[in-house]
This record gives structure tokens, sequence and C-alpha cells, in this order.
């Protein structure tokens, strides 16, 4: 695994000034940022939906091996619609600290082509995962190959799920600095710059409706004067309306103005997409199950094998219910524990405590039926 080097166009400056900002973000902003949200993808002039684009970020568990489990928002998105004519669909999903500090991305693409008139999938896969030491990127597509960067090339550094995140703070702002660069990984896992300019508030369409939008542009710098440019419209709750990449042909968009309100602002969220999962014909998932079972199974007997008197207590309490065989079970079993005797004196034994009130010791209570 090899080390890369730092990026020629990152500066001391650039990491202070975007570390600065980012510490500026508030929990409580962050959190009006959780939720999700569709767009249809379309390619003009036709408006007729070819595919979706979904995004969602909520709170979730995050815990590395060895490791206490932690708490950070979890960042998915998925595009599924064509590219050149080609159907193709990608996948990201990423663990972001409140901090906007990446503990772990993956992003996916496929691109289905056809050889041979047969259709043959060209799959990518970018792995990264930050570690005391830096962060380990590890990219799949046919020959892999994965290198690492050392924890001082990291400060600052905004990768793809951090950016949603930030965009949408952005746009409930409606606002932001004149020359705004954060330090970043771009999808192919390799250093660069990324900057976020405000182009204004404009009217757009939402379906037949129309929208006031505030656009936030997002160039990636590579290196060499290549750059990737993003322009993002987003309504006054942060939610998006349109979502292009300058040269591309497909446009993602808001198309039903029904959950527009009168104000222009979203009405309840939208779910987030269910897709159904067969578990049992999922290797790896029916694998898992059968090892938690097998854990959980030895787990149950061995504490039962440390606490017997589990066992003398439910036989107790059975037999008394099925002797006076109650007809509110719940009110019945709450006063029997209520008043249960110590553990280890049989039930209904000469001289042991009542497990119910107004009954005679060693007698049990007049059937309830």
């Amino acid at each position: 695994m090899e080390p890369r080097p730092e990026s020629p166009q990152d500066t001391p400056s650039t990491a202070d000034t975007a570390a600065e900002f980012l510490s500026l973000i508030g929990l409580k902003e962050l959190e009006w940022c959780l939720f999700a949200e569709t767009l249809a993808v379309v390619t003009p002039p036709r408006d007729k939906a070819e595919g979706q684009w979904w995004m969602a970020a909520q709170w979730a568990p995050y815990q590395r091996e060895g490791e206490p489990v932690q708490s950070c928002i979890l960042v998915q998105t998925r595009f599924r619609g064509k590219q050149d004519g080609v159907p193709a669909s990608s996948t990201l999903k990423a663990y972001v600290t409140w901090q906007l500090e990446t503990l772990e991305q993956e992003e996916q693409e496929c691109l289905e082509v056809i050889d041979m008139l047969r259709p043959y999938p060209i799959e990518k896969t970018t792995h990264i995962v930050s570690h005391e030491h830096g962060m380990t990127v590890t990219k799949t597509l046919q020959e892999g190959g994965s290198f690492s960067y050392s924890r001082a090339t990291l400060r600052a550094r905004l990768l793809e799920g951090a950016s949603l995140l930030l965009l949408r703070v952005l746009a409930r702002r409606q606002t932001m600095p004149l020359d705004l660069v954060f330090p970043a990984i771009n999808s192919e896992g390799d250093l660069c710059t990324a900057s976020y300019s405000a182009l204004g508030i404009q009217q757009q369409a939402v379906g037949s409706a129309e929208a006031e939008v505030f656009v936030i542009e997002r160039a990636v710098h590579a290196g060499a004067g290549a750059r990737t440019v993003w322009h993002s419209s987003f309504l006054p709750s942060g939610r998006l309306a349109q979502l292009m990449q300058i040269g591309s042909p497909v446009l993602m968009l808001l198309q039903d103005e029904s959950i527009l309100s009168k104000s222009g602002k979203f009405e309840p969220q939208l779910p987030f997409p269910k897709e159904p999962l067969d578990w049992k014909e999922d290797m790896e998932l029916y694998c898992y199950f059968l090892d938690r079972k097998d854990e959980l199974q030895l787990s149950h007997a061995a504490y039962l094998q440390q606490h017997p008197e589990v066992r003398a207590l439910l036989s107790d309490f059975l037999q008394a219910l099925l002797l006076q065989q109650p007809h509110d079970t719940i009110s019945f079993a709450a006063e029997f524990f209520a008043y249960q005797r110590p553990i280890g004196s049989p039930f209904g034994s000469t001289g042991a405590a009542s497990p119910l009130p107004n009954s005679p010791a060693g007698h049990p209570p007049s059937n309830s039926k």
C-alpha cells in the first residue's frame, strides 16, 4: 500500500480557513439537514422521468473493530438512469461526524454496456476509511489497488458525503463567503480541492408551479486545469429542486409541485425509498443470521446455567397460573411477582408467604374465573 504525497493545490491557509468555517457549523444546524428526498432523472427536452436520484441523511451508530460504538450521520445516495444512452447506476454510503469528518465512505458505479449483443456490466468501487494513522483508499476496477494518505494531509478535507451535508447547510443559510474552498478527495480517491460559490436566488419551475431557489455552484479541481462542476438549486428548507452536472445532458428534477406549500416550503418529509430484501437468498446475510443465532443460543444457555433460580421462578409462576386460571393473566402475573417469596422455597409450601394478597399461607387463592 503506497503512501500518496500532498496535493500541490493544498496550502496551509486553505486548510486553516476550511477548518475554521466547519467549526462554526452547529449541531442543531446539521440536525435540520437530516431528511430524505427524491428527484426524477430526465434528459431534456423530454420531461419524462427515466430514472431516480435520492438522498437520505440520518443519525446512525458506527463501530470499528475493537472500538466503542459512536453516533454519527449516515449519508446515502442512489442514482439510476442513463449516461450517454447507457443504463447506469451509482450509490454512495458515508459515515460522517457532526464536525463533517468522514469516518468511512464507499462509492459504487456501474455501467451496463452492450458487448457482443449481451449486456456487460462495468463496475467501479472506491472505498475510503479513516484510521489513527490517516486514511486508506481502495479502488476496485478489474485490477484494483490501494494507497494511503497521512493524517497531516486530511485536515478539514471534505469527502462527497460530507459535501452533500455542507450544501444543505449553505442552502438553509442562503448566504456564504465569496471564496469558500475546501481540501477534498474526488471519486477516484485523489487529493483535490472543491470550491463553493453562490449563484444567487432564482425562480425555477417545479412541475407546473414555480418556486424561489438558492443556486450553489460546486467545482472539484483535479489539477492541470481540469474541473468538474455541479449546479444545485435549493428550496429554503434545504431540499433540492434541481441538480445538474455542467456538460451532462442528464438533469435531476423535483417534478411534483404538490409537496410545495403556498409559502414555497416543503410539507412533511418524503419517505426513504424501500427495496425488498430476501435475506435468506443473500449468502452473507444468511451466514450472519446463523452465526448470530448460535451465539445467542450459547449465551442464553450459559445464563440459565449460572442462574438456576430462573427455572424455579418460572415453574412456580406457571403452576400458580394453571391452578388459578385467571381471566386477566397480566394482572395475575403482576400480583404474583409483587408478592414473590425468596427464591428457592417451593410454591404453596407450608409456612411460605402467599404470592397473592388475602390468601392464607400455604393455600392458593380462590379461582378468579
